[in-house]
């Protein structure tokens, strides 16, 4: 029943939002950092400052809500480090009434923050996993990509150049990795847009204390990708590939994979396929805008872009933390962690840790040792699509800035609504008229 259905969304609205969103707004008012950070508009526009207090506060500090760190050395071991995981193996501390609401809450959407999501398994399924998908990204596939990718960077930005005025953002750094991994899975270009918009739902889920309206958008929004994906499958089956997809279905067909988990992967792939490359990009162009210098270094210098690219992650992380829990009791760079700690590494703050990066607040392409950024992560759930996310992030740049060297600012730009993830929705640009047809 309809109404049945609300109750049950509800519960699971209250276990994974709810009860964290009061939590948070509570420490946020009485001005903690933890709560700041997740919630204070301010301190999301620019949390940079608000990563320094916390650095001065020690190496691991508990927020009042989490441990949290912004220490590189430490964030570094916490994510290689087998006693830590996602928390896939800790349901036995649950209390008895929370597993009772769990029941009562019904099915959860097949989201990226819960299993078989790769982000949310622990070993030994997220090694089976993995082990599936790892070889559509190698370096011999991803240079494969390139000319396809560089065509696609040149299709896009013609059409950009039809007008004097564009939306870097929107008409750009958009499309181009959603085209990119659409052709990769086999799906339909046309579904370019809809993919879009169930990624921005499905990426909401990933914050923590969303409002019901937001996470009822992303469960929907989930769903309707899942519901499409199955369609999609049988479509694959009628006409299997050489492509990544075709190889899933194959291995759920033979009994490897369930269908939850065809699914939970197949959606994964498409959304982060696109999701924090669209930041990247989105990210470096604005970076570039600010800093002109660098761009005209970088148009005089090409061998630069490589350095550029990690900088770019380095010093604009798109994606700004993550969290494991510790299965056994154990010690972070000497100091102690208990079983059951749930600690929470800003992976932008590590990125500018003055222990390894020299003048870290600085914005440099020709930075020697950018490629020590945290921002793919690191350890087992190190980024399966990193060095495609690489590729696509220095064809899509080097092409608009060559395009466009008079490229300035023509409008306030808009971040996303999203606080894990950072990039931009808008980001208006007024093009130089040489580079536009009359």
């Amino acid at each position: 029943m309809p109404g049945s259905r609300g109750a049950r969304r509800m519960v699971r609205w209250g276990l994974r939002h709810g009860l964290m969103r009061r939590m948070v707004a509570r420490q946020a008012k009485r001005g903690e950092l933890g709560g700041r950070l997740l919630v204070d508009p301010t301190v999301i526009a620019d949390p940079y400052p608000f990563y320094e207090q916390l650095r001065e506060r020690g190496r691991l500090v508990d927020t009042g809500l989490v441990l949290a760190t912004v220490d590189h050395e430490l964030s570094t071991a916490m994510l290689r480090s087998p006693d830590f995981g996602v928390g896939q193996r800790m349901p036995e501390n649950m209390p008895g009434v929370a597993r009772a609401a769990v029941r009562f809450g019904g099915d959860w959407a097949l989201g990226p923050a819960q299993p078989p999501s790769m982000l949310a398994s622990d070993p030994p399924d997220h090694t089976r996993y993995r082990k599936l998908v790892t070889r559509a990204f190698s370096a011999k596939n991803v240079a494969a990509l390139r000319s396809r990718t560089e065509g696609i960077a040149d299709e896009l930005l013609e059409k950009m150049a039809r007008s004097e005025r564009a939306d870097v953002a929107a008409d750009f750094a958009a499309l181009l990795p959603a085209t990119v991994i659409a052709e990769m899975l086999g799906a339909p270009l046309d579904m370019r847009d809809q993919f879009l918009e169930w990624g921005e739902g499905g990426a909401l889920s990933l914050d923590a204390g969303l409002s019901y309206r937001d996470f009822r958008r992303s469960e929907r929004d989930i769903d309707a990708l899942h519901t499409w994906m199955l369609d999609h499958f049988e479509r694959v089956r009628r006409a299997p590939s050489e492509d990544i997809l075709s190889s899933l279905v194959a291995a759920h067909d033979e009994g490897s994979l369930s269908t939850d988990e065809l699914s939970s992967i197949a959606m994964l792939l498409l959304a982060a396929g696109f999701e924090t490359t669209v930041n990247l990009i989105s990210n470096g162009a604005a970076l570039l805008l600010a800093h002109p210098e660098q761009a005209e270094l970088l148009r005089a210098e090409p061998k630069h872009w490589g350095t550029a690219i990690d900088e770019m992650l380095r010093f604009e992380s798109p994606v700004q933390r993550t969290g494991r829990v510790a299965y056994s009791d154990t010690e972070l760079a000497g100091i102690p962690v208990k079983r059951g700690s749930f600690i929470l590494t800003h992976l932008a703050g590590a990125n500018r840790d003055p222990a390894v990066f020299a003048d870290p607040q600085r914005f440099d392409v020709t930075r020697a040792d950018a490629h020590k950024h945290l921002a793919f992560s690191q350890g087992i759930h190190f980024c399966i699509g990193a060095a495609l996310a690489r590729m696509e992030g220095e064809v899509a740049l080097r092409a608009l800035v060559e395009r466009f060297p008079g490229m300035r600012s023509a409008g306030t730009p808009v971040r996303r609504r999203t606080k894990l993830l950072r990039g931009y929705a808008s980001l208006p640009v007024r093009l130089d008229r040489a580079s536009v047809p009359a």
